[in-house]
C-alpha cells in the first residue's frame, strides 16, 4: 500500500476509540489504536451508502 495521508476523525471521546480516514481512488478506514490490523476499503458509492445509513 502506498503511503497516504490519514485523517483522525473530529469526533471522538476521551476514551481514544477513533477512527482514521484516508481519501484516494478509494477511502480507506482504519482504527487509531490498532493500526497495524489493516484497514477497511470503500469505493466512492460504497462509501455514500455507508454514511447515508450510518446518518438515519
Amino acid at each position: 500500500m502506498n503511503t497516504a495521508d490519514w485523517h483522525k476523525s473530529t469526533y471522538s471521546s476521551g476514551s481514544q476509540n477513533c477512527v482514521e480516514v484516508s481519501e484516494g481512488t478509494e477511502t480507506r478506514v482504519r482504527d487509531t489504536q490498532n493500526r497495524e490490523l489493516g484497514h477497511l476499503g470503500f469505493e466512492a458509492g460504497e462509501w455514500t451508502v455507508l454514511l447515508g445509513t450510518l446518518t438515519k
